[in-house]
């Protein structure tokens, strides 16, 4: 007698009317709809006017936008004028380098174009809303006065067909001007200035500094500052306007501090305590001033007389 099987055998059955995959594939293909004659459908989407208050509020957020290089060069200023960094920083130059990542001369590239920006924004064309949206756009004018930055700044304007000029554009601008307005360079033996350090990497460092003029040549003057004599473009010199008496009494200053540098025998806080007097905004010095140079001549062995 035979035993029913545990296991069942399985068939399949091929449909007769099944399509093979060969014929499938050729069949799908045959369907697809040719990319060249496809239709496709867009939607228009109406774009909707800004209503007067929408206007109004881009316009505000827009200024809010050109502004930031402004602020922080306003922000800069008093934080610096101040004297806010002292708690915790020597100087203002450590205090942005730790606080906002600044290279030594970033701040006062910001203070200097929050001044332009102030003056064009007061003197361009209210008509025209284009004014600077950043520090490298304005740069160049650092070289004019302000009397004369807001009309380079619209011919840029213009150059630039009425968009935001580019550093390039108004660059170009401001050296037309000043090949036609060059000037005789009016700088007097003994006038005591303020260096302009601006983009020459050789008086970097040396921004706000004084000096004295030494020699007047027909577009730039050999100065003598606190770290030595260097020739330099007129208009990298600010004149401190001093009365004779008191430019008189810089050249004192000037010499006693050349001799200390010459003498060989400095040492770093000297040097520093020199770079200090070196930077002073003032034609005197303190009776702290005085009393810490004198100990320092002493300690050189260098004489006043």
């Amino acid at each position: 007698m035979n035993k029913p099987s545990k296991y069942k055998k399985s068939t399949s059955a091929v449909s007769s009317d099944k399509i093979p995959p060969d014929n499938l594939a050729q069949e799908d293909i045959s369907q697809e709809e040719n990319p060249a004659t496809a239709t496709i459908t867009v939607t228009a989407v109406e774009v909707q006017e800004l209503s007067q208050e929408e206007k109004s509020d881009r316009l505000h957020l827009e200024r809010k936008v050109e502004r930031a290089f402004f602020e922080a060069g306003k922000a800069l200023t008093e934080l610096r004028d101040r004297r806010l960094y002292r708690s915790t920083h020597k100087t203002f130059e450590e205090y942005c380098k730790d606080r906002f990542g600044y290279s030594r001369r970033q701040p006062y590239f910001l203070m200097e174009a929050a001044v332009i920006f102030q003056n064009l924004e007061q003197k361009c064309d209210r008509n025209d809303h284009i004014l600077p949206t950043n520090e490298w756009q304005i740069r160049p004018l650092t070289k004019l006065d302000s009397d004369i930055q807001p009309e380079a700044w619209q011919q840029a304007v213009k150059s630039a067909n009425g968009k935001v000029p580019s550093h390039r554009i108004v660059k170009n601008v401001v050296q037309r001007i000043m090949e036609r307005t060059k000037v005789p360079n009016t700088y007097q033996l003994g006038e005591v200035c303020q260096i302009l350090a601006k983009d020459n990497p050789e008086l970097r460092g040396k921004g706000g500094s004084w000096c004295i003029v030494s020699h007047v040549g027909e577009f730039s003057c050999t100065v003598v500052g606190w770290d030595g004599e260097y020739t330099v473009r007129i208009d990298h010199l600010k004149p401190l306007n001093y009365l004779d008496s008191e430019c008189q009494q810089m050249q004192l200053i000037s010499d006693r501090i050349s001799k200390l540098r010459d003498s060989g025998k400095l040492e770093a806080p000297a040097e520093a305590v020199l770079k200090c007097l070196g930077e002073l905004k003032r034609p005197y010095l303190t009776e702290f001033e005085e009393r810490l140079l004198s100990f320092i001549e002493l300690e050189c062995r260098i004489s006043n007389y």
